[in-house]
Parts: structure tokens; sequence; C-alpha cells
């Protein structure tokens, strides 16, 4: 089972029956805890999380779902390998407009070490973005601000970086990132998200276009059917205790492409 099903769209529901709240927050309060290792719950758990103020009867079925994939899925945690290499890597996308209240897209970003994850995020969008090529351009920068914090304390250790590559799935997104002029698709988006562009043409950051169905983000922003997030839940290192280590090494091999030269996701 998945966390989340394909068909769910909350919104406010304010003909639905109210639940107590201090029931439906006492739940999210805990899976929040728990997606601090579970980043495959990471999109649902936010998503409920949002209606907090005045629950309602298909938000607790929402979040109870949850609570059944957890109870499903006991002993899954996050794989870390023993010979993963030191290299950085980020992963953005987002879902454009979802939000069925304020239609604000939902950004997924995640970042690994390696094949190993070390950081992921999903998250609402603070302003609302007229194009996909804006959600995805605004996700961006999210990651982007990401990796700099990571290159920054992992300097501190002594060890030293080319340029990072931060994989999207959206041409246009890349195409805006690497363009020094702004020109009237892009100049209504918030100037604070810009230094991404920024970060490009110093050569700390590099975009790198991915293919859709290996967009590993995919999973932070929006429901997934069984097989696809069954697929990325294993690319996100997220397993279960006595899972062949082979296997996931294979379901994970894409991410070893990306040290050697990001050949084979191009």
């Amino acid at each position: 089972m998945t966390p989340m099903s394909t068909s769910t769209a909350l919104d406010t529901d304010e003909d639905g029956k109210e639940v107590d709240q201090k029931v439906y927050r006492g739940m999210i309060g805990s899976l929040l805890y728990l997606t601090a290792t579970r980043p495959d719950i990471q999109f649902a758990v936010g998503l409920c999380a949002r209606f907090q103020a005045s629950p309602r009867q298909s938000h607790r079925t929402a979040v109870k779902r949850i609570l059944r994939y957890v109870k499903f899925t006991p002993k899954f945690g996050i794989w870390y390998s023993a010979d993963s290499s030191l290299s950085l890597l980020g992963f953005s996308d987002s879902d454009h407009a979802r939000c069925r209240l304020d239609r604000k897209s939902t950004s997924g970003i995640c970042q690994f070490l390696g094949t190993s994850l070390v950081s992921w995020s999903s998250r609402k969008q603070s302003s609302v973005a007229t194009s996909t090529c804006e959600a995805e351009y605004v996700a961006t920068a999210s990651c982007c601000s990401q990796i700099l914090w990571m290159l920054a304390t992992l300097r501190d250790y002594g060890l030293t970086y080319g340029r990072i590559p931060i994989l999207c799935d959206s041409s246009s997104a890349i195409s805006v990132a690497k363009n020094p002029v702004l020109h009237s698709r892009t100049k209504h988006i918030d100037v604070r998200y810009h230094f991404l562009r920024d970060n490009y043409e110093k050569g700390i950051i590099d975009i790198v276009k991915v293919a859709s169905e290996n967009q590993v983000a995919d999973i932070l922003t929006k429901p997934l059917d069984l097989e696809t997030f069954n697929r990325l839940r294993g690319e996100l290192g997220v397993v279960g205790e006595g899972v062949d280590k082979a296997l996931i090494k294979g379901e994970i091999e894409g991410l070893k492409c990306i040290e050697s030269g990001l050949s084979s996701w191009l």
C-alpha cells in the first residue's frame, strides 16, 4: 500500500463532520516525528498537517491511512551503504498548483551524499506560481539553498567540491536559470529566487536535466501509484529490515551513474 491514494484531493471540507482537534493534532505530531527517518511519508503528512486548525472526517481518514501504512512497514528506514562516496547531489521537483485552497505549488527536494540520502523536504511554496516553469524554478532555488548550507558544513571538514549537480526535469526552468537575461516569462518571479542563477554563474552549482521517470523528488510532491511509489522509495534508500541489500543496490544504481558523469540520465 501507499501512504496516500492518488485519488485523494483534500480541502477544507467545510460541510464535513468535525473531529476532535486535539486528537488530530496528536496524530499529526507523532507522524511528523517519524518523518525524521521516513521520507516516504513526508508529503502525505505535510498535506494532512495543513488542516489542523479545523480537521474534518475526511482529513482524519487520510491520516489513518498513513498510520496503516506505517503499521504495514514498521521496520522500514533509510539504508546507508558503507561504501558510499561523499559526492554531493540534489534533486528538485514541484507539483504545480495542486493545493485546492490557494492553488500554491508543492516543492519536493532531496540531497544525497553519494547514494545516501541525507536531507529532504516537502513544502508548499509561499507564493502562487503562474506556470509549471516558475514552480520548478522556485523548487530548484530551494534545493540550491540547502546545497549551499551543506557545502559550507562539508568544507569545514576539509572536503572540496566542483559544481554540485541539481537534477530537475523541467527544461524551461533550466533554461531560465542558465539565461542571464530577464524576459517576460520570468520578470514576475520574486527576486529572492534568482540567487539560483547567481550561483550557477559563479560555478557553485549546475542544473542538469533528468528524465521525469528518474526524478526521485517526485515522491515528495504528490500521491503516486503503488508501482512508482515503491520504485522511488527504493531509490531514496528507504528499505525494510532483512531486505536483500543487493536488490537495493540495483534500485539506486542510477545514482552512481551520476557520480560517474550523469551520462545515463541525460
